[in-house]
């Protein structure tokens, strides 16, 4: 995923507009240095030597001060450290950027929010319809409807000049999202783990911002899985690690179990076949790793983790960051044994394809 650095012009509308920019940037900068701080406005540092991204009146010591005053960061035993207000704003920022993309595509994505007779107001509106809430009028939009209809002088409120919020049907999801930390995801000098992470922090945001009936989960994955916690999530690091997607498919499942909702599914983000499972020798668990080929053993405990998750109901959509042919072929299998979805996946267009399928599932989970 590439990180485009823009300088800030002076014709920027005001100061806080200026502001908002650089916020994004450290939120960006925050996620690509696994939390650190001191890193991340390095880099800043870095780039307003180059391209002098402040001003005169607004200089880089001036933008620590201001990520103190906004409880963003603070000093700790000299260096600097995130708070824990930084991870909220760090998840809206980076979900605001991949939705606003989403939002802003020729032709427009509203077809991907269709909405149900149901309680909760979206931010969309419409026309009103016979039979629609009075209660979910948009009123403000309503009057504005009036006025540009009419001008100020005159008030005469038509049917046509009502605007009803959207609302959605309260069908609850319960998914787990799982993030490839293997060798290949940071291999050749390609950061693919960076692109992984931003998705995970704007799926938690979506979720915890707008459908707040439904629960997200993340596992990491490499030698073994494990589940770590949203706030956690910019901390994630790839290693020398194998890929044992068996192992992530059977903590999903465990973390499904638990969960009330009806609806589950897991997304599954992974650049490389799997190449290690756990076996049991002599009642000892032991590594067992093949980084060559399609080894049988891994790849057919694999394909039974696809085949439970498909009996109990699991759907798994995998999002694949390469085009090895290995990885191709497994995901083939993978993917039918399962019943489920995959997509190859360019670096830069990650978010948008995990988003647009969220919601897409949500509202087959509705029908």
């Amino acid at each position: 995923m590439n990180i485009i650095y823009r300088r800030l012009s002076d014709d920027s509308t005001d100061l806080t507009k200026k502001l908002d920019n650089l916020l994004k940037l450290f939120s960006k900068l925050i996620v690509k240095t696994s939390g650190n701080v001191s890193n991340a406005l390095e880099i800043i540092k870095i780039l307003d030597d180059k391209y002098g991204i402040f001003y005169d009146n607004f200089t880089f010591d001036d933008f620590i001060n201001y990520l103190k005053e906004k409880e963003i960061i603070t000093e700790r035993n000299n260096d600097f450290a995130l708070t824990s207000f930084a991870s909220v704003r760090i998840r809206r920022d980076i979900f605001n950027e991949i939705f606003g993309k989403l939002r802003n595509k020729a032709g427009g994505q509203h077809e991907l929010f269709t909405t149900g007779r149901g309680v909760e107001k979206t931010h969309f509106t419409r026309k009103y319809r016979f039979g629609d809430h009075i209660y979910n009028i948009d009123h403000t939009q309503t009057l504005t409807n009036v006025f540009i209809r009419n001008g100020i002088d005159i008030f005469s409120l038509n049917e046509d000049d009502i605007e009803i919020y959207e609302t959605e049907q309260q069908t609850s999801v319960s998914s787990v999202l799982l993030i490839d930390i293997s060798h290949s995801m940071i291999l050749y000098g390609e950061d693919r783990i960076t692109p992984a992470k931003l998705v995970a922090v704007a799926l938690a945001e979506l979720i915890l911002s707008r459908y707040k009936h439904d629960t997200l989960d993340v596992v990491v994955f490499g030698d073994d899985a494990r589940n770590i916690n949203i706030s956690d999530i910019p901390f994630i690091e790839a290693g020398p690690y194998y890929t044992n997607t068996k192992a992530a498919l059977d903590l999903a499942r465990n973390i499904l179990h638990r969960k009330k909702n009806t609806n589950k599914q897991i997304f599954m983000i992974t650049d490389g076949k799997p190449s290690a499972i756990y076996e049991s020798i002599n009642g000892i668990k032991k590594l067992y790793k093949n980084s060559w080929g399609l080894d049988p053993k891994i790849i057919n405990k694999t394909l039974d983790e696809a085949v439970i998750c498909r009996r109990q109901k699991i759907n798994i959509t995998t999002f694949m960051l390469s085009d090895d042919p290995y990885l191709l072929n497994f995901i083939d299998t993978f993917t039918e044994a399962n019943n489920g979805k995959a997509y190859y996946c360019d670096l830069n267009n990650l978010g948008e394809y995990i988003i647009k399928n969220y919601i897409r599932n949500k509202f087959r989970f509705e029908d």
